[in-house]
């Protein structure tokens, strides 16, 4: 079945940077967009970044957008999500999300915490 797994969260000071990471498997990882997610405490989910299966094109609201970067390595099969200048308000459990056979799968999530 579907696996996504995070890692490389962390505390960061603001401004800071921070790179994630997450492994695929149990599917064809080439096939399909990925994207990551977050959640800050009392808040919804929110999407955060989305790439192509082939990484040619990405997207990102505007509350990341200049900040976030998302990638992807298909011969690795992961996905990653490079953070750059972090703000207090980017603290959240950041999720990495596939739609995978008409279901969606959720990795466990990683903690990312951006104070001083």
């Amino acid at each position: 079945q579907v696996r996504l797994v995070e890692s490389g969260g962390g505390l960061v000071q603001p401004g800071g940077s921070l790179r994630l990471s997450c492994a695929a498997s149990g599917f064809t990882f080439s096939n399909y967009p990925m994207s990551w997610y977050r959640q800050a405490p009392g808040k919804e989910r929110e999407f955060v970044a989305t790439i192509s299966n082939t990484g040619g094109s990405t997207n990102y609201p505007d509350s990341v957008k200049g900040r976030f970067t998302i990638s992807r390595d298909n011969a690795k099969n992961t996905v990653g999500l490079q953070m750059n200048s972090l703000k207090p308000e980017d603290t959240a459990v950041y999720y990495c999300y596939a739609y995978v056979s008409r279901k969606s799968s959720w990795g466990q999530g990683t903690q990312v915490t951006v104070s001083s």
